[in-house]
C-alpha cells in the first residue's frame, strides 16, 4: 500500500514509518523541515514538505497515496497552538483526504478523550474523532494512553543525573505501552477489514503509578532517586499563571492534562479482544520492566566506556615513559 504518514518525526510516528517500511509498504512522510527528517529518507521513505496549517500542501501530499496515518500533535514548546494544529490542521487533513478519495484514515486519539471536555487536548481529540466519523472516510481510531518513551526523561534521566524526579501524589496508575508495539496496531489495521470504522482503546499489560516507576528505576540503576512531590493544587495554579502569556498557552494546555492523570480511575483497558482483532500476539508486547532494563543497561555500559576512555587518557598524560615532543 501507499501510505502517507503525518507526524513521522515524532516518538510514535517514526515507529509507524519504520514498521510500515519493514513490511514493504511505500511510505511518504509529510514533514515541515525535510532536513530534520533525513533519517526517514535514509530508511527508505519519501519526504514531502508540508504543514497541517497549509491546506494546499496537504492536497499535494495526498497524490499517489491510498492510506493516511495521522500521528501528529503539537509539542508543548511549539510556537503554534494546540487549536491550530490539533483541530484546524486535522480538519484540513481529513477534508483533503476525503477530496482525494483516501481509502483508509488511521487517527491517533487518547484513551478516554470524551470524558474530559475541560482539558483542551482531550476535548480537541474527541471533537476530531467525531469529525472523522462524520466525514464519510473509512477510518480506524486508535486511542493509546501513554508511551514508555515518555518516561525516560521524566524518571530515568533525572535518576542517572542525580536530579529531582517530580511526582504528583495524586497520580493514578497508567498502562503505558512501547511505541513500537503501538505501531503494530496501526499497520495491522490496514489488512484487517474488521477494524474499519471502529475505535479501539490501546493499553499496555500493566498499570504503573509514579512511585512504582521510581522504584523500578531505582532497582535497575542501583541509585536512589531524589523524589520531589508536587501537590495537584500547585500544578493547577501554574496552569492559570501560564494562561496569562500567549507564548505559554501550549504549556498551560498540557498542564491541564493533570486533570486526567490525577483521576482516581486507573488509565487502562482490557486488551484480549483487541489483540485478536488486530492479529497481534499478546506475548510479543513489551513490558516496562524489560524496556527500562534495556535502557539502563545501554546507558550504563556507555557511561562505563566513557569513564574508561577518560581514565586511559589521564593515565597516558601521567606516564613517566612518555617521550616529550620536540
Amino acid at each position: 500500500m501507499n501510505l502517507l504518514i503525518v507526524g513521522a518525526t515524532g516518538t510514535l510516528g517514526r515507529q509507524i514509518a519504520r514498521r510500515a517500511l519493514d513490511e514493504g509498504h511505500e511510505v511518504t512522510c509529510l514533514v515541515r523541515t525535510p532536513r530534520a527528517a533525513s533519517f526517514l529518507r535514509e530508511w527508505g521513505a519519501s519526504l514531502v514538505k508540508g504543514d497541517l496549517r497549509d491546506p494546499e500542501t496537504l492536497t499535494l501530499a495526498m497524490e499517489g497515496n491510498s492510506v493516511v496515518i495521522d500521528a501528529a500533535t503539537v509539542r508543548a514548546t511549539d510556537s503554534v497552538s494546540i487549536h491550530e494544529v490539533d483541530w484546524e490542521g486535522k480538519v484540513a487533513l481529513i477534508q483533503a483526504a476525503k477530496a482525494a478519495g483516501i481509502q483508509r484514515f488511521v487517527f491517533f486519539s487518547i484513551l478516554g478523550a470524551e470524558n474530559y471536555p475541560q482539558v483542551p487536548l482531550m476535548d480537541i481529540k474527541n471533537c476530531t474523532e467525531l469529525f472523522l466519523k462524520e466525514s464519510g472516510l473509512n477510518y480506524t481510531i486508535l486511542r493509546p494512553c501513554g508511551f514508555f518513551q515518555g518516561l525516560i526523561a521524566q524518571y530515568a534521566i533525572p535518576i542517572l543525573e542525580d536530579q529531582p524526579v517530580w511526582v504528583m501524589n495524586e497520580a493514578t496508575k497508567t498502562a503505558y505501552m512501547d511505541t513500537q508495539d503501538i505501531a503494530k496496531f496501526a499497520i495491522n489495521a490496514l489488512s484487517r477489514p474488521e477494524t474499519e470504522n471502529k475505535t479501539f482503546d490501546i493499553a499496555g499489560p500493566k498499570g504503573w503509578s509514579p512511585d512504582q516507576i521510581v522504584e523500578l528505576c531505582e532497582n535497575i540503576a542501583k541509585e536512589k532517586a531524589k523524589v520531589t512531590r508536587m501537590p495537584i493544587g500547585l500544578l493547577r495554579s501554574g496552569q492559570k499563571i501560564a494562561r496569562f502569556f500567549q507564548w505559554s498557552w501550549n504549556i498551560a494546555d498540557r498542564l491541564a492534562f493533570s486533570e486526567v492523570i490525577t483521576a482516581q480511575t486507573p488509565i487502562t483497558v482490557t486488551m484480549t479482544e483487541t489483540y485478536k482483532t488486530f492479529g497481534v500476539d499478546e506475548a510479543s508486547i513489551g513490558t516496562l520492566e524489560a524496556y527500562m532494563q534495556e535502557y539502563f543497561d545501554r546507558i550504563l555500559k556507555k557511561l562505563k566506556q566513557i569513564d574508561y576512555e577518560k581514565n586511559q587518557k589521564q593515565s597516558r598524560k601521567r606516564s613517566p615513559f612518555k617521550t616529550p615532543s620536540s
